[in-house]
């Protein structure tokens, strides 16, 4: 698959396209400068046109020995051109492999074109708040973190767990874990009533999978790797997507909509010091998981459908959330334009991300090589993708917990969960 990819993400779709990628560069703040990849892409049509001069002009000569032994003619002068060009040919082809790979590493490194509706901001202080749902709760006691809440009933244990696996692990007991189940079994119900169908994938993947969906090269570090060379999926985003790597679909097969619920791994190597007490931010987390397989038609349609479903199971839940537009400056490179929806987290005093909801456009398409074809058309155009989390189950449980606490410790399980649970209170055990 890398190499269908090398093929795709070559310099002249991003050439032909500069004027509009040096304005999304620069409204992201990425410094790039494409008189590098031009100086290349130069290079590498001068080489395939003198390697294709010379296989020209090899056939040519075949044919001139061809005939002239035919003519019991001398061929020795003919025959020392041939050979000539038999050992210059592989050079140029060398240079030619050096040059598509040294462009290859420099494309493949570069983000996503922004959709012109993402504002302008240098960090996630200028996300755009658009949208906010639910009444803050009011406590007349001081609310308590999440954490506290879970170990004074004796149902959430940090310590064995970090002395099991060591730290941003967790221990969940009893209704806590009959509560995350609950979470994940009444999210995927929930996509599947908005048109989402449920998918059980793969947990470990190869390289060129993540490749695809752009979490390689660059964020290698993120994920925790076996011995023979997979990842174990930082998201089932990876997994899903894939499914359509390398396949030319028919324009009526899309969109197709998918929802997975798995387990996700992160090795959070660039989230030293931040959130290293309770649930928000752990190495291994359950997380639901939507995803479309769109046309470049319906996209930006799908997008606001997605969004709308994974709103969907905090409004069943009753918990109190804002929709931001991400920035410039914070969406991520894989990324054409981002919703986070933010739960409110009483013990923080503040908004936290539980979802992000992407438009990736034809970004990963390209390298993954999935294609559809346009009724009526033979040409094939690349598909559309877009994910979002729906949501995460661990922060989700975090916002019950919270939000639904009550003065002497129990935890008030939402009307939505409680036919799962079959209660109403959560205490001590």
């Amino acid at each position: 698959m890398l190499i269908l990819c090398r093929l795709m993400l070559n310099a002249k779709w991003f050439l032909q396209h500069k004027v509009e990628f040096s304005n999304s560069f620069q409204k992201r703040g990425f410094d790039f400068n494409f008189s590098e990849i031009e100086k290349l892409e130069h290079c590498r049509l001068e080489l395939i046109e003198k390697s294709e001069n010379l296989q020209a002009k090899r056939n040519k000569i075949a044919k001139e020995i061809g005939v002239a032994k035919s003519q019991k003619l001398d061929v020795n002068t003919l025959l020392e051109e041939s050979n000539k060009i038999k050992e210059e040919l592989p050079n140029l082809l060398e240079q030619l492999t050096k040059i598509e790979e040294e462009i290859h590493g420099i494309v493949v490194m570069l983000p996503n074109m922004l959709e012109k509706s993402v504002p302008n901001g240098t960090s996630e202080e200028h996300n755009v708040e658009i949208k906010k749902w639910g009444t803050l709760p009011k406590f007349d006691f001081t609310p308590k973190p999440h954490n506290e809440l879970g170990v004074n009933i004796n149902q959430m244990d940090f310590e064995t767990a970090s002395a099991v696996s060591g730290s941003r692990f967790v221990y969940l007991k009893g209704d806590l874990a009959r509560l995350e189940r609950a979470l994940k079994n009444f999210m995927l119900e929930h996509n599947a009533q908005n048109g989402y169908e449920e998918v059980s994938p793969p947990l470990l993947v190869n390289a060129n999978t993540c490749f695809g969906t752009a979490q390689l090269p660059k964020f290698e570090e993120d994920f925790f790797k076996t011995t023979d060379g997979r990842y174990l999926i930082s998201t089932s985003e990876i997994s899903l997507t894939n499914m359509v790597a390398g396949k030319i679909l028919q324009e009526h097969e899309l969109p197709l909509r998918l929802t997975a619920a798995t387990p996700c791994f992160r090795s959070e190597s660039g989230s030293s010091g931040r959130d290293t007490v309770g649930m928000i931010r752990q190495h291994q987390f359950l997380k639901v998981e939507l995803v479309t397989i769109a046309s470049e038609d319906t996209s930006q349609q799908e997008h606001e459908k997605m969004l709308h479903t994974a709103e969907g199971v905090l409004q069943k839940l009753e918990l109190p959330y804002r929709v931001v537009i991400l920035c410039s400056g914070d969406i991520s490179a894989t990324a054409q334009k981002t919703y986070d929806i933010e739960v409110w987290v009483p013990s923080q005093n503040k908004y936290r991300e539980i979802s992000s909801v992407s438009n990736t456009g034809s970004f990963q398409a390209r390298r993954m090589m999935a294609r559809y074809k346009k009724a009526g058309e033979n040409s094939t155009t690349f598909v559309h993708t877009l994910n979002g989390s729906s949501l995460a189950v661990g922060r989700t449980l975090v916002a019950i917990l919270e939000n639904y606490q009550n003065v002497d410790g129990t935890i008030t399980i939402p009307k939505a969960l409680q036919s799962y649970m079959q209660k109403e209170v959560i205490k001590f055990v």
